[in-house]
């Protein structure tokens, strides 16, 4: 009787589950919306841990060729979209409807749920208007004494590699370098990671960037399946690294005067948490430590890999680009003599045009993130033959609008000019966007180019860059397969000679 009952629960469950995966199967085909086929049991994510997402958006855009896509992730259906117009009303337009990201760091990961990126409403849009005072332009001027720094650092690792007759590894060398700026202007903290290859700060930002299986597999979750972080108890960050960090940030606010310490104006990252946990006291709020390391977490995560990445690119396009790097040195020489001994000023090089095109043809080949996750508060009509229910994943293929020859003619070419302010006009809205659009756009976009252009400036004033024999141009490079971010999954170099 038992083996019988158990037989027929089995049957039914097993009946169950073929007629709902059926439903899914056939979701995206019964409402007439191009797909590629469904995987029984991974949906549309088949390609995790072979290829990174963003080259598999590429895909998308170029196979279909559609203002949007059908897919899933795993059983639950989510919807590509490849048109400006769509993106710009899922970005902007109705912002109101995609308030909140689909990627979560699930309840037993407080640390990776609790920051600014992957938070939802109503405490994102809390954090997010008291972490702007840090973004102000005067509170960027006054960094710019310490990027300096930094960037002549920069020059002086670059020789030291030259006189040992080594090719340093771009990513590296210049992740080295958005370390010790984003570890100094964050939290007040020494890093000498350009001169010296270590820091403090460099041993969290190096473990950041290791992607093996699990840590893979805990990124793939927590952008495509954030049901089975809780499961697995995955992480946004490692957990070893986190409790180092932990140590740090607490070690920096005790030399401080504590938590408690009245905090008037806020010099940086830390400074700006604390207020913002004592102002939450005063209204009878909690915020606890893990709520502070949160947000110092994710702006390191956010910022030095990101950077570094952008910074890695444009150096190897200049090399293997030499008519642009030399247009670009003719700018940044023109700037020098104009100023004479003085050292370049955040003003100075905010008026600069070429530097800016050449970071944004390096964003628009290679952007750190392919694409943007929203997803639906509630019904919504995308046209006349489609509507999605509350709940769909919606992704923004901003990759694949960025590589459309219709939207830039001859898209694998490296060509900066098409950002020169007399072209960059005729660009279609919404189809360059590596810092994404709308209100939940990069709070540290004006950080990051300021960051990019004191690093670039410094390096082409003083070093010509050229390509390296045997290395692969940069439409060749592989780009890595584990992590989410559009880097190399291999070591790039170039040659890097003294100007006259």
């Amino acid at each position: 009787m038992f083996f019988t009952l158990l037989t027929l629960v089995i049957i039914c469950l097993v009946t169950w589950l073929f007629v709902k995966w059926r439903r899914v199967k056939n979701y995206w085909a019964d409402r007439g919306v191009p797909h590629y086929p469904h995987h029984p049991i991974v949906g549309s994510l088949t390609f995790l841990q072979r290829e990174n997402p963003a080259v598999w958006m590429r895909k998308v855009y170029n196979d279909f060729k559609t203002p949007y896509v059908g897919m899933w992730a795993f059983w639950r259906p989510g919807l590509v979209i490849n048109c400006p117009d769509l993106a710009r009303r899922v970005l902007v337009k109705d912002h109101e409807v995609f308030r909140n990201r689909f990627l979560s760091s699930g309840k037993t990961d407080p640390v990776g749920a609790l920051n600014l990126f992957t938070v939802n409403d109503p405490t994102w849009s809390y954090l997010r208007r008291r972490l702007t005072v840090l973004f102000t332009a005067a509170r960027l001027r006054s960094l710019q004494n310490l990027i300096k720094a930094k960037s002549n650092d920069l020059v002086l690792r670059i020789k030291d590699e030259m006189k040992n007759e080594n090719h340093a590894d771009l990513r590296v060398l210049c992740s080295d370098y958005t370390t010790d700026v984003i570890g100094e202007a964050a939290f007040g903290l020494s890093s000498e990671s350009v001169r010296t290859g270590d820091s403090t700060m460099r041993r969290v930002t190096r473990e950041f960037t290791k992607f093996g299986l699990h840590r893979g597999l805990c990124w793939s979750s927590i952008f495509f399946f954030p049901e089975l972080v809780d499961m697995f108890r995955f992480s946004l960050f490692p957990k070893d690294t986190l409790e180092f960090l932990r140590q740090v940030i607490h070690k920096v606010i005790e030399q401080r005067g504590g938590y408690d310490k009245e905090v008037k104006e806020s010099r940086d990252l830390l400074d700006a948490l604390l207020k913002i946990k004592q102002e939450a006291a005063a209204e009878k709020e909690d915020l606890d430590q893990d709520f502070l390391l949160a947000q110092a977490a994710i702006f390191l995560l956010g910022g030095f890999d990101t950077s570094g990445v952008t910074l890695t690119w444009t150096i190897y396009e200049l090399a293997w680009n030499p008519h642009c790097q030399e247009k670009l040195y003719q700018e940044v020489l023109a700037a020098k003599q104009k100023i004479g001994d003085e050292d370049f000023d955040t003003n100075t090089l905010a008026e600069l045009t070429y530097i800016d095109c050449v970071f944004k043809e390096a964003l628009r080949k290679f952007p750190s993130m392919g694409w943007l996750d929203r997803i639906a508060s509630k019904e919504y009509k995308i046209d006349e033959n489609l509507t999605i229910p509350e709940g769909t994943v919606v992704y923004v293929n901003a990759v694949g609008m960025q590589q459309d020859p219709k939207h830039f003619p001859e898209p694998h070419v490296y060509n900066p000019d098409r950002f020169l302010p007399e072209n960059e006009r005729d660009i279609t809205p919404y189809t360059f966007m590596p810092f994404g659009e709308g209100p939940r756009g990069c709070i540290g976009k004006r950080f990051a180019y300021q960051t990019l252009r004191y690093g670039l400036a410094s390096i082409i004033l003083n070093y010509e860059i050229r390509a390296l024999p045997n290395t692969p141009k940069p439409n060749d490079v592989h780009i890595e397969k584990n992590g989410l971010f559009l880097g190399p999954d291999k070591k790039l170099s170039v040659e890097f000679r003294h100007r006259e």
